[in-house]
């Protein structure tokens, strides 16, 4: 991401940056960099960011988003894991003169983000490369009693699959998961040409309300996320032969027991269950595990 100085006099394109520095954007870290400052505002205009917030970043980069919000909020933690790109973006924050700014040179998948909580949960913000896409969102999940809502860029095919519906080819594990805790809206477009080194894809920005409650509180969220595991580990297979191959640990039977009593007929497949099924079918499991713990 490029230094967004606020207007097109005093802002230095990522190319200049990164020739100045001598840094290569990183392939195998997906690096892609914003070059659009008024996209950048944009993003942060459309987030609806409060001056008592508290936003947590993942992927600061050269700051194209960490500038416009230092300005709109309370305050900013900023990960980055590239010490390169740090390093640069350290003496841009004090070009700039911003002091709500924590740069924390890390890994966010090795950060307990509940460490940055305080008396309002968080609001996260990030420009994220496919690559790491569902496990940033996995750890979200994870963490949201931490988190109030996250506005993620994503390359537009995962975004396709973020706020695909039951029976779409798209909808898998991530979709049930997150729709299962979390309200999804697309908030804009981000053509390719806006970032270097030019991606293949364009880019959309989704904003992921987290409930404020569990929906379903008589099960077991990490029992509900093991069936959907389970239920989408033979995306081509019935539900019937997937959870009796799966980590569910059960035989065809149980299997087949377990899906007559959550009124799901077996041959459907995993891509077609609503998060209501899920929930009944995680119901269902449980109660069946109780009756047999051997089964």
């Amino acid at each position: 991401m490029e230094m967004d100085g606020g207007n097109n006099a005093d802002m230095t394109s990522p190319q200049t940056l990164l020739r100045a520095w001598d840094i290569h954007p990183s392939r195998q870290m997906g690096q892609n960099f914003l070059v659009d400052p008024s996209t950048a505002r944009m993003i942060i205009t459309r987030a609806a960011i409060q001056a008592e917030d508290t936003i947590l970043e993942i992927g600061a980069g050269l700051g194209a988003l960490t500038i416009p919000a230092a300005r709109a909020a309370a305050r900013v933690i900023a990960v980055e894991k590239d010490r390169r790109l740090a390093g640069l973006l350290k003496t841009g924050l004090l070009a700039h003169e911003l002091k709500n700014v924590d740069l924390i040179e890390a890994d966010i998948m090795d950060i307990d983000i509940g460490r940055f909580h305080t008396a309002e949960k968080l609001t996260v913000i990030g420009n994220l490369p496919y690559n790491i896409s569902s496990q940033i969102l996995v750890m979200l999940i994870r963490s949201r009693q931490f988190v109030s809502r996250a506005i993620l860029m994503f390359q537009k095919e995962f975004c396709r699959r973020l706020t695909s519906l039951p029976g779409s080819r798209d909808y898998g594990r991530i979709t049930a998961m997150l729709r299962s805790c979390a309200e999804i809206s697309i908030l804009a477009e981000v053509k390719a040409s806006r970032f270097h080194p030019r991606p293949k894809i364009d880019s959309e920005v989704v904003e992921i309300r987290f409930h404020k409650k569990p929906r379903h509180e008589d099960i077991a969220e990490d029992d509900l996320f093991l069936v959907i595991k389970s239920a989408f580990s033979k995306r081509r297979k019935t539900l019937k032969n997937a959870l009796s191959s799966s980590w569910l640990d059960i035989d065809a039977r149980t299997a087949l027991r377990m899906l007559e009593k959550a009124d799901i007929a077996p041959q459907r497949r995993a891509e077609t269950l609503s998060v209501k099924e899920f929930v009944r079918l995680t119901r269902v499991y449980r109660e069946l595990r109780r009756e047999n713990p051997s089964a």
